[in-house]
């Protein structure tokens, strides 16, 4: 070590010494309560042990008394910075230098959501809307580092939400869909077209459509075969669940004098056979949502899929800083020692 890296280590010790988060032990500095207690007993000590002289005048001997009396108590005084720097040094006080870098690859994932007056059916509790409102939006909640849209259709379909890392907003947005704000149908093609505009600009790593429907396409100006090839054109990946159990189910058929939708026994009808090819033409994966736990697996397994990678990367350096002290203690105390040598000769 030369000279340059004494100095620097020097001055790093005792510029950081107060900075009580750079000790690797500062439960030693509990010790340093002993030093005023045994500042007062080398006090005591010499205020009962001096021998006494009377003599007429002390004035011609104060220069004597006076540089015998700083030169007896300094070597003490020596002593008791020796024992504090040594306390310091037992703390072990360390330069640490460390930093981090932690860099979110997100995902931008757009739901499209179908709204058709199917999804009032109640083989869902209270009913698949609301089902798929509320477990979508603990979705969302639990990927804070993704931006999210959302698309809604039925007979025709728009942007409810652009991508966002709002979520509070976006959430929201879901609490206040509803049927009945769309022409009534299934546009399942003009859905994924209006997913695929909202994605097929984006430079996330990872680009995702959620497409939920209960029915068959019969409405729309884009066939789903044709929305499903821009999806592999543009790398976007669509995950197809397809809402309802099999068999009957309760589902609105007309709407009473009072506004309020009369339900009957209807048969479940879900082009599986489409939504399972666009999954696959776009490296997706189709789902079969036949209850409200059953979607909650589904949107557990997409979460799984499409996880958000993290690139982290973490350096820590520490250099012990201890030795200054001890250095400086023990030349405290040699000359701490040096002086008392002295004083014993001339006395």
């Amino acid at each position: 070590m030369n000279n340059k890296d004494y100095d620097l280590l020097f001055g790093v010790a005792f510029r950081k010494m107060f900075q009580w988060d750079v000790y690797a032990n500062p439960h030693a500095f509990y010790l340093l309560l002993l030093i005023p207690a045994l500042a007062l007993w080398l006090i005591f000590r010499y205020r009962n042990d001096k021998n006494k002289l009377r003599i007429s005048s002390t004035a011609f001997l104060a220069d004597e008394i006076k540089w015998y009396g700083l030169t007896t108590y300094l070597p003490h005084v020596m002593s008791l910075l020796g024992l504090t720097l040594l306390v310091f040094a037992a703390a072990r006080p360390q330069d640490a230098f460390s930093w981090e870098e932690e860099q979110a690859k997100g995902i931008d994932v757009v739901i499209a959501m179908d709204l058709s007056s199917s999804m009032l059916a109640r083989d869902f509790k209270p009913n698949r809307v609301e089902a798929s409102k509320a477990i979508a939006s603990e979705f969302i909640k639990g990927r804070s580092t993704d931006r999210f849209g959302l698309v809604v259709f039925a007979g025709e379909s728009f942007t409810q939400c652009p991508l966002t890392i709002d979520h509070e907003r976006l959430i929201q947005l879901f609490d206040g869909l509803k049927t009945g704000i769309l022409k009534d149908g299934t546009a399942i093609g003009s859905g994924l077209a209006t997913a695929i505009k909202r994605l097929k600009n984006s430079k996330a790593q990872s680009k995702v459509v959620i497409l939920l429907t209960d029915g068959e396409n019969n409405s729309g100006d884009i066939a789903p075969e044709t929305a499903a090839t821009l999806a592999e054109r543009f790398g976007i990946k669509v995950y197809t669940i397809g809402v309802g159990k099999k068999g009957m189910a309760d589902m609105p058929v007309a709407v009473d004098m009072f506004g309020k939708y009369v339900y009957q026994q209807v048969e479940v009808n879900i082009d599986e056979k489409l939504l399972k090819e666009i999954a696959k033409n776009t490296n997706g994966k189709y789902f079969r949502a036949t209850s409200n736990d059953h979607l909650k697996a589904i949107y557990a397994e997409i979460d799984e899929l499409e996880r958000t990678e993290l690139a982290s990367l973490k350096y820590t350096s520490k250099t012990e800083l201890f030795m200054p002290f001890v250095w400086l203690a023990v030349v405290l105390f040699f000359a701490g020692k040096l002086t008392q040598l002295m004083v014993f000769k001339m006395s």
